[in-house]
């Protein structure tokens, strides 16, 4: 029987990332004496057959994770669908705690409850993926004595993951994912560092404290509500899921953001998530001016049929301007705030209003 995992590899990817991921698995000897916990971002609603994928790729099993499993060398865990993947001691916890970075299982949160768990035992890999989910749990494996590994942006079918964690974490490896499972498989075989220093001589009291809230926001603690607004200076913006009030939260060079019911994101999913937030307000206000429309129509006929053509008019004019503003806003709604060819204009003029 495998013994309890002394060392522990945390691997995180996002588009292109299964790939990936199968070319690391495959490099990994049988008798790789560390566990391995891989989340890749997964769609909520579908029932997900990504440990059966990956198990076909390399000689270690490969088992969708279930909350308390032990941790144990030469396991793979493989985050399943609308829950976070995390660690929990010596054991794997399976949760379904505030989204980050727009996603449910979040590569971040899993990195930092392996940071909070293994400290220096911990080696951190970003792979492929999209925007920048990974970039601040790998910082925090760096801080906390553990190895951050990266996949050379070129090698990788979508760079952005990676090159977010070059820029913004000074990373101990870069190197194409064919020649990671070997270098992992080298320096899980190192003896570490004796004595090795716990988290307290690691960290000041403050960014401790900041991590344990929140690896418990991750685990969706009730109790660590009230201490996420203590986590940083409040923000003049709100939440895009749940509109609540949203804290800076800085580490190094980057600057996040989490609201006190436990969402976080990074600075570009935040943007992502305003952008969203705009095109669905844009939508209902096209949907209650399309309803005026037809509302005063109706008005307008009702007031014709009694003879009184003045407030008949009236009621044509006003279906006429929100018919026009409903044309523009179902304009903006095609385009996304974010398009840098789109470029605003004055409006031309509306229509006359009696």
């Amino acid at each position: 029987m495998n013994a309890e995992a002394e060392r522990l590899v945390v691997i995180g990817a996002s588009a292109g990332g299964i790939e990936a991921v199968q070319h690391l698995l495959a490099t990994l000897p049988p008798d790789f004496p560390a566990a391995v916990m891989v989340v890749i971002h997964l769609g909520s609603g579908a029932t997900s057959h990504l440990a059966e994928v990956l198990g076909r790729s390399g000689s270690l099993p490969v088992q969708a994770a279930r909350d308390g499993q032990s941790l144990l060398a030469g396991q793979v865990y493989v985050s399943v669908p609308d829950h976070h993947l995390l660690v929990e001691g010596r054991h794997v916890a399976v949760r379904r705690g505030p989204h980050e970075n727009r996603f449910r299982p979040s590569v971040d949160a899993l990195f930092r409850s392996a940071a909070y768990n293994y400290a220096d035992r911990v080696i951190g890999v970003v792979l492929s993926g999209m925007l920048d989910d990974g970039t601040s749990g790998l910082w925090t494996i760096s801080q906390v004595g553990g190895v951050s590994v990266v996949q050379t942006p070129s090698d990788a079918l979508y760079d952005s993951m990676p090159k977010s964690a070059l820029a913004l974490v000074d990373v101990d490896y870069v190197l194409p994912v064919s020649n990671i499972g070997p270098l992992l498989n080298d320096l899980v075989r190192q003896p570490r560092p004796s004595p090795t220093l716990a988290l307290e001589e690691r960290m000041d009291s403050g960014e401790l404290r900041r991590l344990e809230v929140e690896v418990q926001a991750a685990a969706d603690t009730p109790s660590s509500g009230l201490e996420i607004l203590k986590l940083g200076p409040l923000s003049p913006l709100t939440c895009p899921e749940c509109h609540g009030v949203l804290v800076e939260v800085h580490e190094g060079r980057l600057i996040r953001y989490r609201c006190h019911t436990g969402h976080a994101y990074s600075a570009s999913s935040l943007a992502v998530g305003v952008g969203e937030s705009v095109e669905r307000s844009l939508y209902q206000a096209m949907r209650a001016l399309e309803e005026a429309v037809l509302l005063y129509g109706e008005l307008e006929r009702h007031h014709q049929d009694l003879g009184e053509t003045v407030r008949a008019e009236h009621n044509r004019q006003k279906a006429l301007r929100a018919l026009w503003f409903s044309q523009q806003v179902q304009a903006m709604s095609s385009r996304s705030v974010t398009d840098e060819k789109w470029q605003a204009t004055e409006p031309d003029g509306l229509p006359s209003q009696s």
